[in-house]
């Protein structure tokens, strides 16, 4: 569980660690012709770069090649491969410029390198690919509708993780002080009220990490401007000075003036913060459903995987956005090469796409946006409602960085702190941000 853990928060904190030169270099990498020897070894395999901390993806492949796709790796044997993540978008630059990528790749760090290496004809075209073998269907919609809103439209990775976010929240503490689950925002506050008036932190959250702090921030956006907010930004459309997103900023400072995220929030990181609310030292933990596999392991769950419940941002009254979308990521996404995309690799994608999501989650615990097709018993309640809302969702929305560069990312990130403890306003906090992305 614990290696779980470390995997899936160096997954999330990947865009942090994304080289700043890897797209500018990408061009000039993919121009090179190279000896084309590399993509002929690969299809004998079916070779396999992974990130070093990622061993779920890794293990269940591996798995799968002794058991469900034994007859797929004994045409075509899993070869793995692994680099530390931090180096994964310099290895993709070179292994592109020498015009010899593996057959399947954990993909780059930042979108916006996997956009230019299918731009430049280096990615199966795995849409197409996916329907033409009978396998489109084995994707959770909402997994679909996640990758396409990262890579402009196109399905450019395979969801061998899928998260979304919400609240997990203490029943049992709600329940002793007569709380019921908030459904709007303003009831969320009452609810962080009555908590801290009873002596229980409202709040858990690593202000060292600092996304855990601008997720609630994006998650305020998207309930008053709707799914839309921060692809304007992107796109131009609006800033983040606008007064509509200084305001959702304003909401959350307020939360960090009242002391709902506890004392010195900005020292806090993410296993303190996990263990906080796991140890019922707080009421509720934003966060993402890769949070289940600690939740699940009694030896670090303390107060018990039956007593937390899962909730969605709540809405906020005259707001546009839906209580229904939720903020969700895919991890750290897998591509498969175009050049050696060959019969056999698409046998392996087949059997993969219809027996990795059973595998992953009766294994491991985790939830992939592939199709569970065969019946897997869930560790506990929390589990059930997260899949259950998973493959009922049909649009999801993005995190607050999901479209920034790297730079604007680490300053929103470090920035975060100051936020909720006051040593920034929330008008200098969105325009430290916006400054950074206009500076790209």
């Amino acid at each position: 569980m614990t290696t779980r853990l470390s995997r899936a928060r160096n997954t999330r904190l990947a865009a942090l660690t994304a080289a700043a030169s890897a797209v500018a270099l990408l061009a000039t990498a993919c121009g090179g012709s190279g000896s084309g020897s590399g993509s002929t070894e690969a299809s004998k395999d079916f070779t396999y770069l992974s990130a070093t901390e990622n061993t779920t993806v890794r293990n269940a492949l591996t798995t799968l090649s002794k058991d469900s796709c034994k007859t797929e790796n004994d045409a075509q044997p899993l070869k793995v491969e692994t680099v530390p993540q931090a180096s994964l978008d310099q290895k993709l630059q070179l292994l592109a410029g020498q015009d010899a990528l593996p057959v399947q790749f954990a993909a780059g760090n930042a979108p916006a390198l996997t956009n230019e290496l299918n731009t430049s004809g280096k990615i199966a075209d795995l849409e197409k690919e996916l329907k033409a073998l009978g396998a489109y269907n084995e994707l959770e919609p909402a997994a679909v509708s996640t990758i396409k809103a990262l890579y402009g439209g196109k399905l450019a990775v395979l969801p061998y993780e899928y998260n979304i976010e919400g609240i997990f929240y203490n029943k049992k503490i709600f329940a002793d002080n007569g709380i019921e689950t908030p459904a709007s925002w303003d009831e969320l506050k009452v609810a962080a009220e009555k908590l801290d008036k009873a002596g229980v932190q409202p709040f858990a959250a690593s202000g060292q990490q600092g996304w855990p702090i601008t997720r609630l921030l994006s998650g305020y956006l998207y309930r008053t401007l709707g799914p839309e907010a921060m692809k304007a930004v992107a796109d131009g459309k609006a800033k983040l000075t606008d007064p509509e997103y200084v305001k959702a900023a304003e909401e959350i400072a307020e939360l960090g003036k009242k002391n709902y995220f506890g004392k010195s929030v900005g020292s806090i990181d993410y296993d303190t913060a996990m263990n906080t609310f796991l140890n019922g030292k707080a009421g509720m933990f934003y966060m993402g459903s890769w949070a289940l596999a600690s939740i699940s392991n009694p030896e670090q769950n303390k107060v018990g995987a039956e007593n937390v419940g899962f909730m969605p941002f709540p809405a906020v009254t005259g707001g546009k956005g839906s209580i229904d979308q939720y903020p969700s990521n895919i991890g750290l996404g897998v591509t498969l090469g175009s050049k050696s995309f060959d019969d056999k690799t698409g046998a392996w994608v087949t059997c993969i796409a219809k027996n990795y999501g059973s595998t992953v989650l009766k294994d491991q615990g985790a939830i992939s946006g592939f199709k569970v097709n065969t019946e897997v018993r869930d560790a506990n309640e929390v589990t059930t409602q997260v899949r259950k809302t998973i493959g009922e969702s049909k649009q999801n929305v993005l995190w607050f960085e999901a479209l920034f560069s790297t730079k604007a990312t680490t300053i929103s990130n470090t920035s975060a702190p100051g936020l909720v403890t006051g040593s920034m306003s929330p008008q200098e906090f969105m325009k430290t941000v916006q400054d950074a992305l206009a500076a790209n």
